[in-house]
């Protein structure tokens, strides 16, 4: 058995034990869900205070991509200290500020609240089948990276564009390509994980942190807009 699974490490490149992997998927798991706390706290204070439209227009762009870039870059620096934690909860609460703006367009919807649970509930089953794929594909993925990568380029492209047209079909063919590129992100995330790919948990929870947030933000950006109902 442990001649098999030294030979499957070698195939891949990597020289991790499957207890090994198991205990970086495990801990990122963990620390995934534990970030949750500081994204809901941060969204509910951003709702609460106004903060979110600190994040609209051009400047709010600007400011919401220096603090991403900004904390992840942070997060790499200290991913293998005691400081990497804490550095990544804050960042989910920043995360959570930043989500709040939307939220509060959603929540002066009569259903905003309904909507918000839909969108959590349907991002979460597409992890659930996305974490279930990872765990029985046995190809390696590895190849998927480079065409994701160009995929997320091309939405940040058409994401600065149509911020400035305002097309509603715009914002809903880029929410739908966020939710299919973001979703497949997850299954490839994940199977990193699996395959030894990625040793280091918060490493691989910013990851797929990331991956959760925009698909929930999709979501919620589509049913706002074909499901909200105005007083």
């Amino acid at each position: 058995m442990n001649d098999r699974v030294t030979i499957l490490d070698q195939s891949y490149g990597y020289g991790l034990s499957e207890q090994e992997r198991n205990k970086v998927l495990r801990n990122t798991y963990w620390l995934l869900a534990l970030s949750l706390v500081p994204t809901v706290l941060g969204a509910w204070i951003g709702v609460a205070t106004g903060m979110g439209k600190v994040f609209s227009g051009g400047l709010g762009m600007v400011l919401s991509l220096a603090g991403l870039f900004g904390f992840i870059y942070a997060i790499e620096k200290t991913k293998n200290s005691a400081a990497g934690v804490p550095v990544l909860l804050g960042f989910t609460f920043f995360m959570g500020l930043m989500l709040s703006r939307m939220i509060s367009m959603v929540l002066g919807f009569k259903n905003g609240s309904d909507l918000i649970m839909t969108a959590f509930a349907g991002t979460a089953g597409v992890f659930f089948v996305m974490a279930s794929l990872a765990s029985v594909i046995k190809t390696d993925l590895s190849g998927m990276g480079k065409w994701l990568f160009v995929g997320v380029i091309v939405l940040l492209v058409g994401g600065v564009i149509n911020m400035f047209v305002g097309s509603t079909a715009g914002m809903m063919a880029l929410s739908m390509a966020s939710i299919g590129i973001f979703s497949a992100y997850m299954l490839y995330d994940i199977k990193r994980i699996i395959d030894g790919g990625e040793t280091n948990y918060i490493s691989a929870t910013l990851a797929l942190y990331l991956d959760i947030v925009n698909v929930f933000q999709s979501l919620l950006a589509l049913l706002g807009i074909f499901g909200g109902e105005r007083d």
